[in-house]
């Protein structure tokens, strides 16, 4: 009695063990889901998708969702954009999204733009209900030297067809910054551009900025325009002052030069007063050099030296009367 009890608790065990095994391994549940909502998917694919890593639920859901909007997909489709690494769930939603709107989307192509990397369901959302781009504040200047600042927005539609390989938002963003600073720089005076704001709108709209975009622009609508600074004014300080220190440089470069000719002079001079006083230093030696070799006689030095004292004596009389002079004439003043 005790050992057929055990064998049946033994054998419930690895039948409930067996079961969940099962049911972990094949999606039961998902299949009766699947018969109930219309979609004919056999138990085997199901199992044949464990087999190769794919999650039953990532394509049934999705292929469930899909019949019920009256899309013509199959397994084959959703497992094999799954198996490449694309968002099922959010392409089905999106060619959803784009037959209740009208919009001529196909599998392959919304395919295509998840594997891009884009949101293919938010650029579906966006070709029905535009998007708002502000790009940031844009300084320009027109030909007054009047720095002009403005700030725009750009409503774009999504354009499904370049989606893939089309650029982003940040190339609207910079071709409208560069028609903005285009626009205002060709403008004679900056009061034209703040009374013709639309003009900047009007000339970029022109430009067909969004060749080679994944967008389409609507609209550009000025948000927002701001007078600067005087760029024409402050240039032309910098530049006054540029010269006064280019001025400055030659002058001071000039003085040095004086300078140093004026020190070169000195040592010329100081240079002429030493071999002057060596040649005076010289005298006495020629002249005791011409007592001792009988060339000078005793009376002709005499004679010399009176005719030195006499000659100082008259320059000291030339002197005096110099300084009397100078006084007569301070008295007289």
């Amino acid at each position: 009695m005790d050992g057929s009890f055990v064998s049946l608790v033994f054998f419930v065990v690895v039948g409930v063990i067996a079961l969940s095994v099962f049911f972990s391994f094949v999606p039961v549940m998902l299949w009766i889901s699947a018969l109930a909502s219309g979609v004919k998917v056999g138990i085997l694919t199901l199992v044949a998708m464990r087999l190769r890593r794919v999650v039953p639920a990532r394509i049934v859901n999705p292929l469930i969702k899909g019949h019920k909007a009256g899309l013509d997909l199959n397994t084959n489709l959703l497992e094999s954009h799954y198996l490449a690494g694309g968002n099922v769930d959010r392409v089905v939603d999106a060619l959803v999204a784009a037959q209740r709107a009208d919009i001529d989307l196909g599998f392959e192509r919304a395919a295509a733009i998840d594997l891009a990397g884009r949101d293919v369901l938010q650029a579906v959302q966006m070709s029905v209900n535009p998007k708002v781009i502000e790009t940031p504040v844009v300084a320009a200047v027109a030909m007054d030297g009047i720095e002009v600042r403005a700030k725009a927005k750009v409503t774009v539609r999504a354009n499904i067809e370049r989606l893939v390989g089309g650029a982003g938002e940040e190339t609207i963003i910079a071709r409208v910054g560069e028609g903005i600073v285009t626009t205002i720089g060709s403008s004679q005076r900056h009061k034209d551009v703040l009374e013709n704001p639309d003009r900047i709108s009007q000339t970029v709209l022109n430009k067909g900025l969004d060749a080679g975009t994944a967008f389409e622009i609507l609209s550009i609508d000025i948000a927002d325009v701001d007078v600067g600074k005087n760029i024409g004014a402050q240039l032309q300080t910098d530049q006054a002052e540029a010269d006064k220190r280019i001025a400055q440089a030659k002058a001071e470069e000039r003085r040095a030069m004086a300078v140093a000719t004026e020190q070169e002079m000195k040592a010329r001079v100081q240079e002429m007063k030493a071999k002057v006083v060596e040649a005076e230093a010289q005298v006495p030696l020629a002249m005791s050099e011409a007592l001792r070799t009988g060339k000078l006689g005793v009376m002709d030095y005499y004679n010399l030296q009176n005719l030195q004292a006499d000659t100082h004596m008259r320059k000291s009389f030339g002197h005096v009367d110099e300084k009397a002079d100078a006084g007569i004439d301070d008295e007289q003043g």
